[in-house]
């Protein structure tokens, strides 16, 4: 049995999962669909000729008819962030374009899990669940998870440790309000604010990491890609390939991807990124972690923050 996923949206974040995808050997057939024909066909075949040194993968584009049958099905479509805007300034535009795509793709990809990439992620991800008739478990918002890869690489790098000897995560929204549940941060093990005195080797000791600083840089991580070179792929791909990975795995992944919290930390009706988990169903379930009572209210801060964008729009 095959791995299929279809792609809404040929730009690069869209491509960039493509590629990933087919390097990984994740998936054994891509679809990619997007309003501009050209550009889906182009990135296809750029990807499928390089298929042969990769592990075996059927990717094409197509239309929502060839969707039939995903596994997944994963929404990047949408407005970009332009230097200097917020990903909800984006919100009516996308939310329009989301509107428009629902229905065609949900026709054909009635039973596929999907997950949601475009901006602002957690109003779309509210967005399909409240009109798509999907089933709550099978939508998935990337969420924090490429605010949580850039944490642990920071402090991977800060420390100068191998990357997956980091835990820590980012809760909230994928945006402005998130927060670092520092509670929670480790190193194999060690509180992170403890990591440094445990060390014997002195010659690597380094001040502590500073949390407000830590969080501003990822914060301002994508806005900073963003002028640089003028749009954010590569390590947002790598994320939702990881995700995906996850929901081909027969076992339970818990990973900060955004869902609808049903009181949670005394919150509701609203889709925001804590620790999920996630199996080839979907999302299974929440891990609701302990946390302080500062980072339980950083946490209802930034739903209420999502809380008044939600207001104002018209899904």
């Amino acid at each position: 049995m095959g791995n299929k996923v279809t792609i809404i949206g040929s730009g690069s974040v869209g491509s960039t999962i493509a590629y990933t995808l087919a390097v990984q050997g994740t998936a054994s057939e891509i679809v990619m669909v997007d309003i501009n024909v050209e550009k889906s066909l182009g990135e296809a075949l750029d990807i499928r000729q390089g298929t042969p040194f990769c592990a075996p993968c059927s990717i094409y584009a197509g239309n929502y008819e060839d969707t039939k049958d995903s596994d997944i099905v994963i929404l990047t479509s949408g407005m970009a962030r332009k230097p200097g805007q917020t990903r909800l300034d984006l919100a009516q535009t996308n939310v329009n374009i989301t509107k428009s795509i629902i229905p065609q793709i949900t026709k054909y990809a009635p039973n596929a899990i999907y997950i949601i990439v475009a901006n602002p992620v957690d109003i779309l991800t509210y967005q399909f669940i409240k009109t798509s008739g999907i089933p709550e478990h099978r939508i998935i918002g990337s969420g924090t998870i490429l605010d949580t890869a850039r944490l642990r690489a920071r402090i991977a790098e800060y420390y100068g440790i191998n990357q997956k000897n980091v835990h820590a995560h980012v809760f909230g929204e994928h945006g402005d309000s998130s927060f670092v549940p520092w509670s929670l941060a480790n190193i194999s093990n060690v509180p992170i604010d403890k990591y440094a005195s445990c060390m014997t080797n002195q010659d690597k000791i380094v001040p502590s990491l500073i949390h407000s600083e830590v969080e501003d840089y990822i914060r301002k991580s994508g806005a900073k890609v963003i002028q640089r070179k003028g749009a954010t792929f590569y390590a947002v791909a790598i994320s939702v390939c990881h995700i995906i990975r996850c929901l081909f795995s027969d076992m339970d992944t818990t990973l900060t991807v955004s869902t609808m919290m049903h009181g949670e930390y005394g919150i509701d009706d609203v889709a925001l990124s804590t620790l999920a988990i996630v199996d080839h169903n979907g999302i299974s379930g929440k891990l609701t972690a302990p946390l302080t009572d500062d980072e339980v209210t950083s946490l209802k801060k930034s739903a209420d923050a999502l809380k008044e964008v939600i207001s104002q729009l018209k899904f």
